[in-house]
């Protein structure tokens, strides 16, 4: 009972913490937080899971935000219609990049995110119209303004609904990793994580299992992509689609616990309230140095933590969970070849 009371506490915090917020721009900084959460999260499904580093994500993020801007600047759709729409659709792109480059060994599928997300972004800045439908081009989309705009709509005159809607996606994703962590297909992850030769060997479909998990990630990758530009109300392909937005994804799962499932939460709120308070404080004292205090705080914690596994280990031990990250656990955890319906090796002997 006692270890249910820190979540508990943190629950209640989350719930009541917009009533207690005057300023619309902390509230929009907390509103970013939640949702580089939610994008970490998302890409740790695939890149902390199945251990497939894809380092062109955002390119899924500018699939959502695109498709259902598109579908209600043409369409008249709702943004949530689109937004699952845009989904399905990112989902499809990531498995169809994930068949040929997941039956290669070594980096094949981190260099074929990269170009495809690189391709993207160039086409988005390049191409104003692709079959009468107005891309916008360098200069973007802008979601026009809905009077008397309401849920149906995705449009509030203030930063609290926002605030509710990510929450929510954040608590879904982190759920879906939950159950995942704790599934066969979890452990299937895992097993392929650590040595899928061996995995592959013991009768596990290592390619289905890897395109699932690429699949799941983009999906809800996407989600964030919507919800992104439904809040600022404008669609911009060097913001939603380039690299850098690909990299902080990466940044804030490997430092607050790659492969688990509360450690890219962790490694949001406190990356990014670092990088925000840094560059309020010192960007116009010192131009650049609130980058430099950033990345050394990332160098330090990669470094420093135990064996590299992120602050989210330290921060469940001072709570009183112990060891209990999030992760799957290979003492105790089903071996693969019994996952497969196979005994253990040497079982016999």
């Amino acid at each position: 009972m006692k270890k249910l009371l820190p979540l508990a506490v943190l629950a209640l915090i989350a719930l009541f913490l917009p009533t207690v917020i005057e300023s619309q721009f902390v509230l929009h900084s907390v509103v970013m937080i939640l949702l580089y959460a939610y994008l970490s999260t998302s890409w740790n499904i695939v890149g902390g899971f199945a251990g497939q580093l894809s380092l062109g994500h955002s390119s899924f993020m500018a699939i959502g935000g695109y498709v259902s801007t598109l579908l209600a600047l043409h369409w008249g759709l709702s943004p949530w219609v689109g937004m699952l729409v845009g989904a399905v659709a990112a989902a499809f792109v990531a498995v169809m990049i994930g068949i040929p480059s997941f039956r290669l060994k070594g980096a094949y599928y981190s260099l074929a995110t990269i170009a495809f997300a690189e391709a993207l972004s160039m086409l988005l800045q390049t191409v104003n119209q692709v079959g009468g439908v107005d891309l916008g081009g360098a200069e973007g989309l802008r979601v026009p303004i809905i009077p008397d705009a309401g849920l149906w709509d995705f449009q509030f005159l203030n930063k609290m609904p926002y605030y509710y809607i990510i929450l929510s996606f954040l608590v879904v994703v982190l759920f879906v990793c939950w159950y995942i962590n704790r599934s066969k297909l979890g452990y299937y992850l895992t097993a392929i994580k650590e040595d899928e030769d061996a995995a592959k060997a013991l009768g596990i479909n290592t390619q289905k299992t890897k395109l699932i998990a690429a699949g799941l990630s983009a999906f809800f990758t996407a989600i964030g992509g919507t919800f992104f530009v439904q809040m600022i109300r404008y669609v911009e392909p060097g913001t939603i689609a380039g690299i850098d937005l690909s990299v902080q994804m990466v940044f804030l799962a490997v430092v607050g616990g790659l492969g688990t499932v509360f450690g890219p939460l962790v490694g949001s709120i406190v990356l990014t309230t670092l990088a925000t308070l840094t560059q309020i404080y010192l960007s116009s004292s010192s131009a650049g140095l609130h980058l430099i205090i950033y990345g050394l705080a990332v160098v330090g914690v990669i470094l420093y933590m135990p064996q590299g596994q992120g602050i989210i280990h330290p921060i469940m031990r001072l709570l009183g969970y112990g060891d209990q990250t999030g992760t799957t656990s290979k003492k105790g955890a089903p071996h693969a070849g019994a996952l497969a319906g196979k005994p253990p090796a040497g079982a016999g002997k």
